[in-house]
């Protein structure tokens, strides 16, 4: 694609500078010698591109390395004070809110606060009866 538009723009060159004048008339045959001179000259510096690029492929060394790597994904299980934490904070807003008929948020925001303390200490009291 490069080098049709290069073949393109020598020709436009060449036919746009044309002398018109009797003394230095350009023919038609000048032109059309012109035009395959820019083709040779355009071919040749591809060629020696093209030649530059494979002599440094070669050059380059070729390094070839494997890895593997095993991932393995391991699950954390969730302790017995953090189990009931999160249960007994659910259990407490939801009571809490209900209860407190007024300012239910604030029932809720109290009511998850002692549920999650207490299902704290009941899991913590369980995961402890647990290692035993």
């Amino acid at each position: 694609m490069k080098n049709v538009l290069m073949i393109l723009t020598a020709v436009m060159i060449l036919t746009s500078c044309k002398n018109t004048d009797k003394q230095g008339a350009i023919t038609e045959a000048d032109a059309h010698q012109a035009t395959i001179d820019s083709m040779k000259a355009v071919a040749e510096k591809q060629r020696i591109i093209d030649s530059m690029k494979l002599e440094n492929e070669k050059a380059k060394p070729v390094v070839v390395q494997q890895t593997t790597t095993t991932q393995t994904t391991t699950r954390k299980k969730w302790s017995g004070a953090a189990k009931g934490a999160v249960i007994g904070a659910g259990v407490g807003a939801v009571t809490g809110a209900i209860v407190d008929k007024k300012h239910p948020g604030q029932g809720a925001v109290i009511g998850g606060l002692a549920g999650a303390g207490v299902g704290a200490g009941t899991g913590a009291i369980l995961d402890d009866k647990k290692k035993k």
